[in-house]
């Protein structure tokens, strides 16, 4: 596991294109792309964008096509899916689109593969090439797309672009299937610690315990997800935070929204067992909600307990100039 130092650990951004309420989608991806100009130019490593459907408050559906905008905006950052949903698609069709932005962004572009589907059971069923695929059979896909960028890939079948292109794929998991998945294959391993903590040090053993040393990886690389929003004051911060618990409740409910500015009075808008939860969330290990000072020995501790190799970060926070700066704070703690 890692032992490098806390100012060592890099960090990337996961962003969803959050598509606010009273907000055009043309304006969640300026405000990704202006996102993705601002981390570049403070050191963060990576970019990652999510796949989810059906879902009024993210504009993020169409990765490979917003990662391909998001490498041309700008220079040096690597981009990704955090991550392409594979039971969504063929992994032909995946290999051509990664293929085609390795080629015209050399270097520069990551494949984060997860199992879930991303959405509800009817969108699901709307994208899938057939209705009888399931996560069940995402070690055969994964292997298929590993085929299909190889250098002598086995078949008539062949991705152009694809083959022999070396796209760096990762496994993105919230349980331990893929971080065994990962382990057995020698491949980087992101877990979804952001929303699902409870499983977080189980699939990490995992991982470390049954890893085997690949091409891609001679030893075990983790990266977690975390929630991050930093003010200027405690009040402030978990003012803020009441826009992704919003978001949280709203799927929950199974009535998704549009992403909602935060609110003042939760009583007014909460159940007492709501406020029960978001305060609650406030204080795990995952969601860092508070001051820079506060936010970073909560860092501190987690990047101590998970020996976490990289950190990426998802700042779920409805004032665009608020989220911007609760980036700047999280560089400047990290020199």
């Amino acid at each position: 596991m890692s032992n490098k130092k806390f100012e060592d650990i890099p960090l990337s951004v996961l962003d969803l294109a959050p598509i606010n309420k009273g907000a055009e989608t043309a304006q969640a991806f300026k405000n990704s792309v202006e996102l993705a100009q601002h981390v570049e130019s403070l050191g963060f490593n990576r970019f990652w964008l999510a796949e989810h459907h059906n879902m009024p408050g993210i504009g993020s559906s169409a990765t490979s096509v917003l990662i391909g905008h998001i490498a041309g905006a700008t220079k040096s950052i690597r981009v990704g899916s955090g991550g392409v949903m594979l039971p969504n698609h063929a992994p032909l069709v995946i290999a051509e689109q990664f293929g085609t932005l390795e080629t015209i962004y050399p270097g520069r572009i990551d494949l984060g593969l997860g199992r879930a589907p991303g959405s509800d059971q009817a969108t699901a069923h709307a994208l899938r090439r057939s209705l009888h695929s399931n996560g069940e059979d995402f070690p055969q896909q994964v292997a298929e797309l590993e085929n299909y960028f190889s250098e002598n890939p086995v078949g008539r079948v062949r991705a152009f672009p694809g083959t022999n292109m070396k796209v760096p794929m990762w496994l993105l998991g919230s349980s331990g299937f893929s971080a065994q998945l990962a382990a057995l294959k020698g491949l980087p391993f992101s877990f979804a610690s952001h929303f699902a903590p409870d499983y977080m040090m189980q699939a990490l053993q995992l991982y470390h315990q049954n890893f085997k040393p690949s091409k891609a990886l001679t030893e075990p690389y983790a990266m977690l997800g975390v929630n991050v929003i930093i003010a200027e004051t405690q009040e402030r911060a978990e003012w803020l935070a009441t826009s992704s618990q919003q978001q949280m409740f709203s799927l929950m409910r199974g009535e998704p929204t549009t992403f909602q500015p935060p609110i003042d009075k939760l009583e007014d808008v909460w159940t007492d067992r709501e406020i029960a939860i978001f305060r609650d969330k406030l204080n795990s290990e995952s969601m860092m909600v508070g001051t820079p000072e506060l936010v970073k020995q909560k860092l501190k501790n987690f990047i101590q307990k998970t020996r976490a190799h990289e950190v990426i970060v998802h700042s779920p926070i409805f004032y665009h100039e608020e989220r911007l700066k609760s980036y700047d704070y999280l560089a400047e703690m990290m020199h």
